[in-house]
């Protein structure tokens, strides 16, 4: 074994360079026509003046799929400083891995330096806390190392747009035409380097169609702890980009399967164990899907509000059955939700903020008399509660008659309202007597206490 081991190094074998497999233009189907033009000049810049110089990762793995990447990334073997130096709109980012952004008018390129091998035993540049996290690496390499640090092997694609090839050192073509999205090196110690590739993988096996490999699979739930470790920007930007892919669906069943959702959204296994529930949480993501697939804009904090609702509504249940009032009642149950969630995946404000306008106004839509309904229209939010009425409807929560009288209410004229008005509300001396009898159990905001059995029994 001692003299097979030898005659590998003396012959060279041992520690010769991988080479990588280039693929002709005719062979993996991309077409360079669909390099960005900012692309396509900041690589003949860089090669230009002597540098290596590829479109990398998920553009390249888009087009080989025959999708339209969002953005472009570079790799070279130039600095950050030398770099910089070629390009006048640029500037050095990032204090983990140090990159360039290259602008031209509009669009920006993100340029990456090859990084090096795994060197933690040689230099401090690398540096990782206790559970494998790597927490700074600005050590450079060349292309086959750098290849072997990234990811997956379909993110590992090396494109040159002056040849027209691609560089492939992993067989990630391979993987792709086989739908396989399968982890470079040691998947355990992949993850533990940065355990945000346990939701990218879930995120790239939807949205792409790819089935994950066994051995990249079968260490992700036991290591599913490791997101507590993850600062909350990268891990709400990756959550983000599942919700917002477009099969968030897909996705997010997905992070159930895998155990994932204990790191980010902790709510959802008791949201999803009740049938309204789940039916909500589906047809909230799949109403996004819809949306982000024909090109229209969705709101983060509507997301974040249906994934969470079903337990904001369990919760405001319980307080409501102790006899809290109504409104206090949903307030406190936003409240609770809210300091709960923020223990795993802390929510931006912005988005918190339209979360509790969201929630707010759901109790308002069933006030549908007197001047209610036009102070409701005006609520800078108004479209976002009444979407999320309307998924309300869809689901069974409530009544689908309630979704529909707004859907009339927003285009009716004024004649119209008003008999809507006249029809929905009770005559005003009627409930002035009412209200000298002792309030009725669904006044109060329009929320209702607590409700015979079978009945909802949360705001609605």
């Amino acid at each position: 074994m001692i003299r097979r081991f030898l005659g590998r190094v003396f012959s060279g074998r041992l520690f010769r360079p991988a080479q990588p497999k280039i693929i002709p233009s005719g062979a993996h189907g991309i077409d360079s026509r669909s390099i960005s033009s900012c692309a396509q000049r900041t690589t003949q810049m860089l090669q230009r003046h002597g540098f290596a110089a590829f479109v990398v990762g998920g553009a390249v793995r888009d087009l080989i799929l025959g999708r339209k990447p969002k953005d472009f990334d570079i790799a070279t073997d130039a600095t950050p400083e030398e770099v910089r130096a070629l390009f006048r709109r640029s500037r050095i980012i990032g204090r983990r891995f140090r990159l360039v952004h290259v602008m031209c008018g509009p669009e920006t390129v993100e340029v990456s330096t090859f990084r090096g091998s795994n060197p933690a035993d040689e230099t401090d540049d690398r540096v990782a806390d206790e559970h494998g996290r790597i927490l700074r690496d600005n050590v450079f390499g060349n292309q086959e190392q750098d290849a072997t640090r990234r990811d997956f092997t379909v993110n590992a694609l090396f494109y040159d747009p002056a040849t027209q090839e691609v560089w492939d050192y992993h067989d990630g073509v391979a993987d792709l035409k086989k739908r396989r999205l399968r982890m470079i090196g040691d998947p355990e110690r992949r993850y533990r380097e940065d355990p945000i590739r346990m939701l990218r993988a879930v995120r790239l096996a939807a949205s792409r169609g790819l089935e994950i490999d066994a051995a990249t699979r079968r260490p992700i739930r036991r290591l599913a702890g490791l997101l507590a470790h993850v600062p909350p920007s990268r891990l709400l930007d990756e959550m983000l980009k599942l919700l917002l892919s477009g099969h968030a669906a897909e996705a997010v069943a997905q992070l159930r399967k895998e155990g994932l959702h204990h790191g980010v959204l902790p709510l959802l296994d008791a949201a999803m164990g009740r049938a309204a529930g789940e039916r909500f949480v589906e047809a909230a993501l799949r109403s996004t899907d819809e949306r982000v697939l024909s090109g229209k804009p969705a709101m983060p904090g509507f997301l974040f509000a249906a994934l969470l609702w079903p337990e904001v509504e369990a919760e405001y249940k319980v307080i409501a059955e102790k006899g809290e009032p109504p409104v206090p009642a949903l307030y406190r149950a936003m409240d609770h939700v809210m300091r709960t969630q923020a223990g795993k995946l802390a929510i931006p404000h912005r988005h918190g903020a339209d979360m509790r306008e969201i929630w707010a106004m759901q109790p308002r839509f069933l006030q549908r008399a007197g001047r209610r309904p036009f102070r409701l229209l005006e609520h800078p939010r108004f479209r976002a509660g009444y979407d999320f009425l309307r998924l309300r409807c869809s689901s069974g929560e409530i009544e689908s008659m309630i979704g529909e009288w707004w859907e009339r209410f927003q285009r009716a004229g004024e004649s119209e309202r008003a008999q809507m008005l006249v029809s929905e509300g009770e005559p005003r001396k009627r409930r002035r007597r009412r209200r000298r009898r002792g309030p009725r159990s669904d006044e109060g905001g329009g929320m209702r206490g607590p409700t015979p059995t079978g009945a909802q029994g949360a705001p609605t």
